[in-house]
């Protein structure tokens, strides 16, 4: 399996490999990704998650978790501009609505819905990286997001 963002290496991921895990990405890259990589090698995006109903609090959790390091790195940044993603969007911390896509937030059957956006984009698999507030315990949040992604 090979890290993968943009079109060259998820055609070394098709040819040379079993298949990607692209990191921060929304599930219009996964859609993208898939029609690269064809039918045959597994798909398995990152995408991070805050168990929290309130819009404000899970921005501004996840957005400390993408800003840095994420939206310094040119291969991040590249990748969201082929997605469409512009300055306004990339600077400051990201904008809110780079930070939506980026980071599901809600109660745990909104999250497994936006999840599900992946799935029907083409993924065969979506890792979950669940964002909690620092040093917090995130096995309780994972017990409570698993009977809504079906692994009770």
């Amino acid at each position: 399996m090979l890290a993968a963002l943009g079109p060259r290496v998820l055609s070394l991921a098709r040819d040379r490999a079993a298949g990607a895990i692209p990191y921060l990405v929304p599930p219009e890259h996964t859609r993208q990704a898939r029609a690269v990589l064809g039918r045959g090698p597994l798909l398995a995006p990152e995408h991070k998650v805050v168990l929290d109903t309130d819009p404000g609090r899970a921005r501004a959790l996840g957005r400390t978790r993408v800003q840095r390091p994420y939206l310094d790195l040119v291969n991040y940044t590249s990748n969201l501009r082929r997605l469409g993603w512009g300055d306004a969007d990339l600077s400051g911390g990201g904008s809110d609505a780079l930070i939506d896509a980026l980071v599901a937030h809600g109660g745990p059957a909104e999250i497994a819905a936006r999840l599900t956006r992946h799935l029907d984009a083409g993924a065969d698999h979506v890792c979950l990286q669940l964002i909690t507030e620092e040093g917090a315990d995130p096995l309780p949040g994972y017990r409570a997001l698993a009977p809504a992604l079906g692994l009770s």
